[in-house]
């Protein structure tokens, strides 16, 4: 019998419960049936865990949006994949990646290319297709321009140094150690700010020679959030695109955003990935930026499915660089 991961009620990683699950007899007619061997983790899980996401699922519910594995039945219908194919999926609805067989819409799966191993493939999916998304089509960043990313260092950050050296931008990425500054510089960030000792505005400002920049790029949330329009220049845009630190409250939408004309998104990959076509074309970018060795996939760590909490209670910490995943 296979083994899942369940949210039984929300709150912290304790509520996650390792369980039996019983598969349906007969495969939908448009699904393929996945056996996972990897399953990428991603920070909205934990959105997801606790609620801050509300999701329209009863409890309890299986938890996760990316993971990879081999084709083990096809639907009656389903022609473009075939048993013993390698497939990922990443951010399609619904909820329920932490598993170990799963049955998914067979247009919403992408045949993985030979030179990527599935837990190549599940430790980058949704970071890298992500970052494409921001760097390619929110806004598209230029030659030399430099820009602000928060956590360099993280499974998304790391993705990104290396994409905007690919692009030969010049990224300015916040760090908490000199040890992540290290590394976001050895993955292509031009230059760290390590927030915990410097002052993240006066810095960027003098690698800017006060110019500021006209895109930021924030995955923290309320920690950042000031800091963030501080950097940013006349009519420049805000990226919000997660918020690792919490939600932002109560923000005056004048106050806020008129003194400079700032342009504000809260953009999800959900909805750069609409179709099949958007689904193709960001992650064969992606794919094409591994083949060409501009993106190197970098995972930190594998747990065993059954320690879940363990990978939530790590990512949390903030102490992880790289990817997560987790082995069925």
């Amino acid at each position: 019998m296979p083994k899942r991961i369940v949210v039984s009620k929300l709150g912290g990683p304790e509520v996650l419960k390792y369980e039996n699950y019983v598969m349906p007899n007969e495969l939908p007619r448009t699904m393929v049936r996945i056996r996972q061997t990897s399953i990428g983790l991603n920070y909205i899980d934990t959105y997801h865990r606790t609620g801050i996401y509300p999701v329209p699922l009863q409890l309890p519910f299986c938890l996760g949006l990316e993971a990879a594995g081999n084709v083990i039945e096809v639907g009656s219908e389903v022609n473009n994949i075939k048993v013993g194919d390698r497939v990922a999926y990443s951010f399609s609805p619904p909820l329920g990646a932490y598993c170990e067989i799963r049955d998914f819409d067979a247009d919403k799966v992408i045949k993985l290319p030979e030179h990527i191993s599935n837990d190549e493939a599940a430790s980058i999916l949704l970071q890298g297709m992500t970052v494409e998304y921001l760097f390619e089509r929110l806004y598209k960043l230029k030659k030399n321009e430099k820009f602000l990313f928060h956590a360099a260092a993280g499974g998304v950050g790391l993705i990104a140094c290396q994409w905007a050296n690919s692009l030969n931008a010049k990224m300015i990425g916040t760090v908490s150690s000199n040890e992540k500054s290290e590394l976001a510089k050895k993955n292509g960030c031009e230059y760290t700010i390590n927030y915990k000792n410097e002052d993240v505005v006066k810095k960027l400002s003098i690698i800017t020679k006060k110019n500021l920049v006209n895109v930021v790029y924030d995955g923290v949330g309320k920690d950042t959030f000031d800091i963030s329009l501080k950097c940013l220049n006349f009519r420049g845009l805000m990226v919000s695109f997660g918020q690792s630190s919490g939600m932002v409250e109560n923000v005056n939408l004048h106050g806020t955003f008129n003194p400079k004309s700032l342009y504000y998104t809260r953009p999800t990959l959900m909805h750069y990935i609409r179709n099949r076509k958007e689904l193709e074309i960001s992650s064969n970018k992606l794919f094409n930026k591994i083949k060409n060795k501009e993106i190197q996939p970098n995972i930190f760590k594998a747990f065993n499915l059954s320690q879940a909490s363990d990978a939530h209670k790590l990512i949390q910490s903030r102490k992880s660089t790289g990817s997560i995943i987790l082995k069925p």
